[in-house]
């Protein structure tokens, strides 16, 4: 046990270290960042602890006693060998979800189940899977090797000890790795929010392993709305909202009437852009120029530059700009909850509008299908078997390649419409197609120019300067086509990326991740949309209410996005969850207020400036303000999950 426990530990070490020395540590250096590793050796030998426990109660059993015999000494070296094969299986795991998602392994990992075919294709074109099976193979062979080594040795000496001195000495190995489970001297046990008190976000990474952020996270799985609390919440949500119901009853329907209208309405084309971050481009002040296209158009349209997506993933990212309210689904997706299937859409408002939904793969993932077939009227939806272009990747065909075959359909299409385009290629394996190259130029910048932009890989950095590359061939196809004059496009990301934003933003944006929500929303059409640049705090669930703004129709809105034109939402917030974290958030004007959900622990941040927040009644009373302003969206994002049914004849509940 002694041997297990000191191996494990070793190793576990090792590997936050790896982590520290691999995944950047963001200006946390030695020995200030000695804090961390403390508090992450007390999660590894809580591990290690439940790990020694199971072995010392097995143990004890007469029959299965690891040196009854051979043959029993044998089985336990095979057991031990096993449990530290399945121990690094899950390292290399995690270290592949720090290196895609920037998080250490979650229950959300369970989603990639749902679509197991593609998320294994997208892994076997990401990763060196051969390789890292091979290394799996070697070092639990290796380490089987060792125990056989060490359980020979004990074998030989084979002491005698009595009856008593077994009970005696099991009950002090059952104080002991107790304590160590417990994880804490205090009154309270060692808990993994613990890790989130650290300061930032990275170093609760860091502190953490994968088996105490996989395993707590299980626990927060399908949270169910509760009503008493949204009955509590909803007078105050009816101050930001103005909710046409009386303030006893449980609706978030609202009538939007405009005061006049256009004289033609719109074709609209929306771009779901594949982890769109707003740091990395140039309309945001990147170092490196990347999108200097983009930057083009956000200077000729109505652009916000402070949007956020609520929560971070293409799936959830896809639903709050389609149904304009944040997905709050635990640890699964809201368009995988057969419960939720249903939903309404602003979408559906524009009348008159044939709509079409194109993507370079396939909407069986994350049952998108069921999303758009269910709940657009009449969807046209192009998928990777539709267009006449070989794929690239797990994704389906190259992103330009979808652009300029959807601008051939919406071409010869003679009635007006409302396109959305889902992009794909800015992400793993970040395919870009061979056919390109010869007008797309490969930048090959050193490590250091492409990280200090805020990107892990040369691979991502081209990748995404080819999304911009995609955007100019499709708004230059597009601009020799008679639609375009009185077509809106409307661009945004499904999510950010987290990573390290420099000096572009306060440092609050790197170390509490705002980075993988802040997303760009541009509104272009010059003969349509007065350009100008708002700095005003915008949601992703924003985008269809403004939209219908600009459009000038008239609809229902029972979602929780607004108008970001309508002075009567004069108060800026955005609502953000993180399901991985347990955490939810309010972003407005001045503050980040952050808030753990089944907990107290409660943070307020500048997102202005590096300064710390003053500690007086002022600051307060805001905080209790966005305190309530977060756990009112939370509930009535739980409810809305499976109360925004199309159903007019459904009765709000009283």
């Amino acid at each position: 046990m002694l041997f297990v426990a000191a191996s494990l530990a070793l190793f576990m070490t090792a590997m936050r270290f790896a982590v520290y020395y691999f995944f950047g540590h963001q200006g946390n250096e030695f020995p200030g960042v000695l804090k961390v590793f403390m508090l992450g050796l007390r999660f590894d030998m809580r591990t290690v602890a439940i790990i020694l426990l199971l072995m010392l109660l097995i143990g004890n059993i007469p029959k299965l006693r690891p040196f009854n015999n051979h043959d029993s000494r044998v089985r336990w070296v095979r057991v031990i060998a096993v449990v530290f094969g399945v121990i690094l299986f899950f390292y290399i795991i995690d270290f592949a979800h720090i290196s895609y998602l920037g998080q250490r392994l979650n229950a959300s990992v369970l989603n990639l189940m749902v679509d197991a075919g593609i998320s294994l294709n997208m892994v076997w074109e990401s990763y060196p899977v051969f390789t890292l099976v091979l290394i799996l193979l070697f070092v639990s062979v290796m380490y089987f090797l060792l125990v056989r080594l060490v359980s020979s040795r004990i074998r030989k000496v084979n002491p005698f000890i009595s009856t008593a001195q077994r009970w005696v000495e099991a009950v002090c190995w059952i104080i002991v790795l107790g304590s160590l489970i417990f994880g804490s001297i205090s009154q309270y046990p060692l808990r993994w929010s613990d890790a989130f008190g650290l300061g930032t976000d990275y170093r609760a990474n860091l502190a953490l392993n994968p088996f105490e952020s996989f395993f707590n996270t299980l626990k927060f799985r399908n949270n169910k709305p509760d009503l008493a609390t949204l009955r509590k919440y909803y007078p105050e949500l009816n101050k930001y909202y103005h909710f046409t119901s009386p303030v006893d009853t449980i609706s978030f329907a609202r009538k939007i009437q405009p005061k006049d209208s256009l004289a033609e309405t719109p074709n609209i084309v929306l771009i779901i852009g594949e982890s769109f971050s707003a740091y990395k481009s140039s309309s945001f002040g990147n170092p490196e120029q990347t999108t200097p296209f983009f930057d083009s158009l956000a200077r000729q349209g109505l652009f916000f530059d402070r949007c956020f997506s609520p929560t971070f993933g293409t799936a959830r990212g896809v639903w709050a700009t389609l149904i304009s309210n944040p997905d709050v689904e635990s640890p699964a997706t809201a368009s995988r909850n057969p419960a939720a299937v249903d939903q309404r859409t602003i979408l559906n408002s524009f009348t008159g509008l044939d709509k079409f939904y194109f993507l370079g793969g396939s909407t069986s993932w994350a049952n998108l299908r069921g999303i758009l077939n269910n709940n657009i009227q009449g969807v046209n939806i192009y998928e990777q078997e539709s267009f006449g272009v070989p794929k690239v990747d797990v994704w389906g065909i190259s992103d330009k390649n979808l652009f300029l075959e959807t601008n051939k359909i919406l071409a010869k299409h003679s009635k007006p419409f409302f396109a959305v385009i889902q992009t794909a290629d800015n992400h793993r394996p970040f395919t870009i197609p061979q056919e390109d190259l010869m007008e797309f130029k490969l930048a090959n910048v050193p490590a250091a120019t492409y990280r200090a932009a805020g990107f892990a890989s040369l691979d991502e950095f081209n990748a995404f300067r080819y999304t911009d590359f995609c955007f100019r061939k499709f708004m230059e196809a597009a601009s020799k086509e008679a639609y375009f004059k009185n077509t809106i496009f409307v661009l945004t990301g499904d999510h950010g990326v987290p990573g390290n934003a420099g000096g572009l933003f306060p440092k609050v944006w790197t170390e509490q991740r705002l980075t993988q929500h802040h997303v760009p929303l541009l509104y272009y059409a010059p003969a349509i949309v007065k350009p100008s640049r708002q700095h005003r705090i915008a949601s992703q669930i924003d985008l269809l209410p403004t939209l219908a703004g600009l459009c000038k129709i008239p609809y229902t809105n029972y979602s929780l996005g607004r108008d970001l034109m309508d002075t009567a939402n004069a108060e800026q917030f955005a609502f953000l969850f993180d399901m991985d974290n347990n955490q939810v958030s309010i972003i407005d004007s001045q503050y980040l207020y952050r808030k753990q959900i089944h907990g107290k622990k409660e943070d307020l941040y500048s997102i202005i400036n590096n300064d710390p927040v003053p500690a007086d009644s002022t600051v307060e009373a805001r905080k209790r303000k966005l305190r309530i302003l977060s756990e009112g969206m939370y509930e009535a994002g739980k409810y809305l999950l499976i109360n925004n049914k199309k159903d007019s004849r459904r009765k709000a509940l009283q």
